[in-house]
């Protein structure tokens, strides 16, 4: 995926269907209330409040668990995706040294395009650092994925990729529309959500079928 991003011009022709040259404006304005809200502020709020659900869940006392069909183990691994993908994303962003569209000539910045992990010569050490890659808020709505973990079938899962991936894509799309992202950054943070959760997936059982059942009929 990173090769994707960085040999190939899929970022660059997929950036520039979102930002109008003539006007030099994207498709849409980072600073319109409407959109903010709906994909900026409001998902942070409610993602930091499912995380603090989970956390009490599973702190709390067993009936409350029981009621819901979940255990502590697989809350805690749920919490703990929520928590280590923007984390790790948030790392690799503070030294990747790669730009926003919005901040590149290209697209009327000042910075040039640059490769994650890049060298700078010794005159441009102490320049200005992007911190674009990869995606961070996006990784908030992709670490919903680890709700994947929370049911012991394989529909329980299903629709946790689905949650996480709807949430992630719903806010990187917004990202992306607004020049705060390229296409490869929202997928290497879709990626990187995606293998945290199956290394903590390898800890539990495998996966029964919707139709599995573990109660059995009373004679």
């Amino acid at each position: 995926m990173i090769a994707l991003g960085e040999a190939t011009p899929l970022d660059f022709a997929v950036q520039d269907r979102f930002f109008e040259a003539t006007t030099q404006t994207w498709r849409v304005d980072a600073l319109a209330p409407v959109p903010r809200l709906l994909f900026y502020d409001g998902p942070k709020v409610l993602i930091i409040a499912l995380g603090a659900t989970l956390i009490v869940l599973a702190a709390g006392p067993e009936r409350w668990r029981t009621r819901l069909g979940w255990q502590r183990m697989r809350l805690v691994a749920a919490v703990a995706v929520m928590a280590v993908v923007p984390a790790f994303v948030g790392f690799l962003k503070a030294r990747s040294d790669v730009f926003c569209p919005a901040q590149l000539a290209r697209y009327g910045g000042t910075q040039e395009w640059r490769r994650p992990f890049s060298s700078r010569p010794p005159e441009e050490s102490a320049a200005r650092r992007g911190r674009c890659w990869p995606a961070g808020h996006a990784s908030g709505g992709f670490a919903l994925v680890g709700l994947a973990l929370l049911g012991p079938t394989r529909r329980h899962a299903r629709l946790g990729l689905a949650i996480g991936l709807a949430a992630g894509w719903a806010m990187g799309g917004y990202q992306m529309l607004k020049g705060a992202h390229f296409l490869s950054h929202t997928l290497v943070t879709m990626l990187i959500a995606c293998l945290v959760t199956a290394i903590l997936a390898r800890g539990f059982p495998p996966l029964a079928h919707a139709t599995d059942s573990t109660i059995r009929p009373t004679t």
